[in-house]
């Protein structure tokens, strides 16, 4: 039986929630879509703590689940191995989030309703709960994409967005052969350029109960700096990839 869709969570160092967060995500998405037609695709990106054997051990317990353990290479290489997964298991949808139990699965509905209306459906946490420093850093980036690209994306980064699996793979092939440090605004942007309504549905967003933010202060604008150098240097080559996903259409 053929998949209707495919959620990628990437994970690393949560084992306080990530039992949580698989019956959170499974009972959630059975509302919406039939327990036979979706699959979670939960990428253990190196944990240090027993996420990885948690999702081992409750595996038996939920046949929706499918974890896949790598050496830590970050979340937006787990994201971008994630996402490769999961366009190899063929399903219409592939939608992503993350591990950390901050987002609310009901919010998922109004994507779904949509998916037909855009083959790419952005999120944005209208109320965003993170340590005020990564508030600054996040708006200096969302004003980079408007300098760099002269395109205006509320929440690029959000790890949450539903795309249909056909344009994901062209949206994958456009990204950089090294994976960036945030691939999702990549993908956000190239989806923005090659003429897809966004929608940038408001979701909500709630304080982090468990585990700790991997990337703080000065590291933080360190990846920032090099995530504007990622993107400066990406625009060199957009027009033309754009070219490439609008006439592949």
């Amino acid at each position: 039986m053929s998949l209707e869709l495919v959620v990628v969570i990437p994970a690393y160092n949560e084992e306080e929630c990530i039992q949580q967060v698989v019956a959170h995500w499974i009972n959630g998405i059975s509302t919406y879509v039939s327990p036979d037609k979706f699959k979670l695709l939960i990428i253990n990106d190196g944990s240090k703590d027993r996420t990885g054997a948690i999702l081992d051990e409750i595996s038996g317990i939920y046949p929706n689940l499918i974890a896949k353990h790598q050496l830590n290479g970050g979340h937006g290489n787990a994201v971008v191995n994630g996402y490769r997964m999961a366009v190899e298991m063929n399903p219409t949808y592939v939608f992503q989030t993350d591990s950390d139990d901050q987002f609310d699965v009901k919010d998922f509905g109004n994507f779904w309703e949509k998916r037909n209306q855009s083959e790419f459906i952005l999120g944005y946490r209208k109320v965003r709960h993170d340590d005020p420093f990564r508030l600054v850093i996040t708006r200096i980036l969302k004003f980079s994409l408007l300098f760099i690209y002269g395109t205006y994306i509320d929440d690029a980064n959000i790890p949450f967005r539903l795309f249909k699996t056909s344009f994901l793979k062209k949206l994958l092939h456009a990204l950089p052969a090294q994976t960036p440090f945030a691939p999702n605004i990549f993908l956000a942007v190239l989806a923005k350029k090659s003429g897809q309504n966004l929608y940038n549905i408001p979701v909500i967003h709630r304080e982090r109960e468990t585990g700790e933010v991997s990337i703080r202060h000065m590291k933080l604008l360190k990846v920032c700096w090099q995530s504007f150098k990622e993107l400066l240097a990406f625009r060199v080559h957009l027009n033309s990839l754009v070219k490439e996903i609008t006439q592949g259409k």
